[in-house]
């Protein structure tokens, strides 16, 4: 979602605008008395469920508590570390809190939210995920932070989560994702250098591991049964070795991205890669072609054919 769409969607449903130069009290206590006081021609009175308060230089957000019927919220860009006013927002589905100040989900109230489904909290300073929770939360932003490791991510706290960002962050090992319903993971710009604990994501469908430290690809696993889409860019894998493992998602994958590794400078890369994986429709952004398949699988019948009329002819011992 672009910032215009964002911007866009949390327009605050009314028609008065802010008055310039207000402090953030006087706005917020603006706001809460055009909630609670004030009465329309059909004797409705007014709700905001959707709120924009980015880059306002909040410091406390204890006024938001009144705001009860808010669905979307953008408190982004401000100097946030206290987020417990937002346990009497019961009906939130989408919050919006990047570049605040939030170092644990421990002591806040995210897991009391029963309806909450989006939540961002990139760019803050988290190092650990440990009392995150959600019940109907099904995409997690917590790209930018400062996360080692994904230990404490239960997925009896996470049971509909599906798309999870940790791009930027300073994680070594995939292992601790313990999450069967997850479909799409994004770990780029990582310091990763192990494949772990990736069996137990049976329905992901989105891998992505760009710009990390990874040398093979052991760790992929045959229960991936989902897997069609393996980012991989940007890593260290320099041997043939790789593309045997990559074998054991070879019937699910169908978009593989292994460029600026030292693999892909090697000859025939393409056609060996393509040779391996039989359902694979998309390699390094382009469309692998029929012609290509039929090359590559022509290429493995010679080396096959040679390796035969090797060993016929090596002397015996």
């Amino acid at each position: 979602m672009s910032d215009s769409d964002e911007g866009e969607m949390l327009k605050a449903e009314t028609e008065e605008e802010d008055e310039e130069g207000q402090g953030e009290r006087n706005d917020l206590e603006r706001k809460e008395k055009e909630i609670s006081g004030e009465e329309d021609q059909n004797g409705l009175s007014h709700a905001y469920v959707r709120l924009d308060l980015k880059s306002k230089g909040l410091t406390d957000m204890s006024l938001l508590s009144s705001f009860i019927h808010l669905r979307y919220l953008d408190i982004s860009s401000n100097h946030l570390s206290d987020f417990s006013p937002l346990a009497n927002l019961t009906q939130l589905l989408w919050v919006k809190g990047d570049g605040n100040l939030l170092q644990r989900f421990e002591g806040q109230p995210f897991g009391q939210l029963t309806y909450l489904q989006w939540l961002s909290f990139a760019n803050n300073r988290l190092f650990v995920v440990k009392g995150l929770g959600g019940p109907a939360l099904e995409t997690l932003n917590l790209t930018g932070n400062g996360i080692q490791t994904m230990q404490g991510l239960e997925y009896h706290n996470l049971t509909s989560l599906v798309t999870l960002e940790l791009r930027g962050n300073c994680l070594e090992t995939t292992d601790g994702f313990y999450l069967p319903n997850l479909r799409h993971l994004y770990l780029a710009q990582n310091n990763i250098k192990r494949l772990e604990g990736l069996e137990k994501l049976e329905r992901l469908n989105t891998l992505h591991l760009r710009d990390n430290q990874l040398e093979t690809l052991d760790g992929l696993s045959p229960n991936m049964k989902c897997l069609q889409y393996l980012n991989v860019r940007g890593n260290l894998i320099s041997s043939m070795r790789a593309l045997r493992t990559l074998a054991s998602v070879g019937q699910t994958l169908k978009a593989l991205v292994l460029l600026d590794n030292p693999l892909a400078k090697t000859d025939d890369y393409r056609l060996y890669v393509i040779s391996h994986l039989s359902q694979l429709e998309q390699l390094d952004k382009d469309p692998v072609t029929a012609g290509e398949k039929s090359e590559a699988q022509e290429k493995v019948q010679n080396l096959f054919m040679a390796y035969c009329v090797v060993k016929l002819i090596a002397p015996k011992n």
